[in-house]
């Protein structure tokens, strides 16, 4: 097993993460090195929940910082071992999301008199679908360990405090029409055709711009699917439209569905999926003391990560991790060594003083 070193430089750490393969349901390898170096620290009372590894100070602080990273990356595609260059990290999990667990890791053994009680949660199956989401489980399971003041998410942010998150619903919209022979198009009703209308409002569809804290959400309301045909000679009957639409965190799971069923008035419409948004929560004493403690700065989330399951709990949420977002998934995964310690040095002088 792979021995971790958490009071080394955490760009080290990031190598030795990367180099332990940890694809979404394999991570029995990687948690146990977690979870070995955590116990060797003193300071630390440790757990483990499956491949999830828990670990917290309990110091009596007047607050508590949870700061959580998921172990588990997407599958391999030809970019293991990690290949160093000069000041850049390449290799599969750089940004998404080893890099922001090494800066937690190096923070649990490094920070031992905190000014918040800390809780670190490296936790499992983030990639795949929800259900296997470790972060949900241990809501479910131990919940008393994702109680706290602010939540810090270590995904890649570009080293940039990146404050809530938009919110997710997948409609579709359905239409029925009659078959037909196309030679006889007239005894039939297209239901392909029948998107038309939809898919102009959709067209001239205004998507609103929100502030919140001081930061600028955007939704968008987007088509990303047709589904419909029978044959090449065949009037379809029945046609579907998939529709994402990103909301600002400031509209409810049930605010955005009445927007979209009077958006679609008259067509018939299903939720298929929905994740709710999170709000920045900058007013928050711990989280306005890391906004200064970053230089002041932040940005919004446009997207949805797991801040919104700390959101939903009544915490603050920040997504704070090296790396930049749109490196995530790809081959050519990436992040600076430079950017790496960054994040290190303001989470360590937020924490530490």
């Amino acid at each position: 097993m792979t021995r971790l070193d958490l009071h080394a430089d955490p760009v080290d750490i990031a190598c030795a993460l990367v180099d332990i393969p940890s694809v979404s349901g394999d991570e029995a390898v990687i948690a146990g090195a977690v979870e070995s170096a955590l116990g060797r620290e003193a300071h630390l009372e440790v757990e483990r929940v499956g491949n999830t590894v828990l670990a917290m100070t309990n110091l009596g602080r007047p607050e508590r910082v949870v700061l959580a990273g998921h172990l588990d990356t997407v599958p391999v595609n030809e970019n293991l071992p990690l290949r160093r260059e000069g000041d850049v990290l390449h290799g599969l999990g750089t940004v998404d999301m080893k890099g922001g667990d090494a800066v937690f890791l190096h923070l649990a053994g490094t920070v031992t008199e905190p000014a918040h009680d800390l809780t670190f949660v490296f936790y499992d199956c983030e990639e795949v679908e929800a259900a296997r989401n470790g972060l949900g489980r241990i809501e479910r399971e131990r919940p008393d360990w994702l109680r706290g003041d602010l939540a810090i998410v270590g995904e890649p942010s570009n080293a940039v405090i990146e404050a809530g998150c938009q919110g997710t619903m997948r409609i579709e919209l359905r239409c029925t029409g009659k078959r037909a022979h196309t030679a006889r198009a007239w005894m039939g009703v297209n239901a392909i055709h029948g998107l038309a209308e939809p898919l102009r409002r959709l067209a001239e569809y205004r998507a609103r711009d929100v502030e919140i804290d001081g930061l600028t959400y955007r939704e968008g309301l987007q088509a990303v699917r047709i589904g419909g045909g029978v044959a090449g000679n065949v009037v379809p009957d029945e046609a579907v439209l998939t529709v994402n639409f990103r909301f600002a965190p400031d509209r409810t799971p049930e605010r955005a569905e009445r927007h979209l069923r009077e958006v679609f008035d008259g067509f018939d419409l299903s939720v298929v999926d929905c994740a709710a948004g999170a709000l920045p929560g900058l007013s928050a004493p711990a989280a306005a003391g890391l906004i200064e403690a970053a230089g002041g700065k932040a940005a919004p989330k446009l997207g949805w990560t797991d801040v919104a399951r700390f959101a939903a709990l009544g915490m603050p949420a920040v997504n704070f991790g090296p790396g930049d977002p749109t490196l995530a998934h790809t081959r050519e995964e990436h992040v600076s060594a430079t950017e790496i310690r960054q994040v290190a040095q303001v989470l360590h002088h937020f924490l530490g003083k």
